[in-house]
């Protein structure tokens, strides 16, 4: 076999497999567990959430719980990351108790007891309408709530806040474009430019004029610490970044412990302070 009849097996190699990634985009990036899958059982953890029905503008059903707290100060919109359903943050939500504040956190379409299959634009009308939910039905004002996104939800966050006013934005553990992750997955083959799916939290993120605070664990084995900085440094202010010593992608908050739930706490209060200034 000539040197030519080599390059073009191995082109055409390279085609073959980019455009099967590029095929099994989307269950390379989702990854739902449906229910009965998971930890459904809230009150093992002393929880009493409310179930929650509530559509995303095409139509999707969607479900959620909320977890009331008398007298909140505020309340936070949770958008979590693209594995499990929201059965699986049990534990994270039970050591947040302390913190005096109402948590909604919901499926995106495909995860949980959600209908549908996940998709970009999908997952972002699935966050609209959680945000839409909490101030519309639920009247909560936009300026005692909070959008906390963990990795993939941290996009979400993102995007929902650079159009929805809300009182402050905690992102942990994400990344900055699916580009620049795929970069990371397979530093071999640039297929960044062939995906449909943007997930550019990089540009959204430069919008948001809301006060932010980042997370991100420096032995992260998913996301990578440079990412995470990466993104901080195209937000605007004003913001922080706090570096979770020794923790990686899903043990912030255990890795963080009382530390991670005082940087919270701080923040939180912050940020209602501004808003009855303004």
């Amino acid at each position: 076999m000539s040197f030519l009849q080599m390059f073009a097996c191995a082109a055409l190699a390279l085609v073959l497999y980019t455009a099967v990634l590029i095929g099994l985009e989307n269950s390379i990036i989702f990854h739902p567990s449906s229910y009965p899958e998971g930890d459904w059982d809230a009150s093992r953890y002393g929880l009493t959430p409310e179930d929650v029905i509530f559509h995303a503008e095409d139509g999707v059903a969607l479900h959620g719980w909320f977890f009331p707290t008398a007298n909140a100060r505020a309340t936070l919109l949770w958008f979590h990351g693209n594995a499990g359903n929201i059965s699986h943050r049990l534990d994270n939500i039970q050591r947040l108790q302390s913190l005096k504040i109402n948590i909604f956190i919901f499926d995106y379409r495909g995860y949980g007891k959600s209908e549908g299959k996940a998709n970009e634009q999908g997952i972002y009308l699935d966050s609209q309408s959680a945000y839409n939910y909490l101030t519309q039905t639920r009247k909560i004002d936009p300026r005692q709530l909070i959008l906390f996104g963990r990795s993939l939800g941290g996009v979400c966050a993102i995007e929902t806040a650079r159009t929805h006013p809300s009182a402050g934005l905690i992102v942990e553990s994400t990344f900055t474009s699916a580009k620049d992750m795929a970069k990371e997955i397979f530093p071999f083959f640039p297929i960044g430019w062939a995906l449909r799916s943007k997930l550019n939290a990089e540009e959204n993120i430069a919008q948001s004029t809301v006060p932010k605070l980042f997370f991100h664990g420096s032995e992260d084995e998913i996301v990578p610490f440079q990412l995470g900085e990466k993104l901080y440094s195209k937000a605007k202010g004003p913001k922080d970044f706090y570096s979770i010593e020794g923790a990686g992608h899903n043990d912030t908050y255990i890795v963080g412990g009382k530390a991670y739930i005082d940087r919270l706490d701080s923040f939180i209060n912050s940020v209602l302070k501004s808003q009855k200034k303004d």
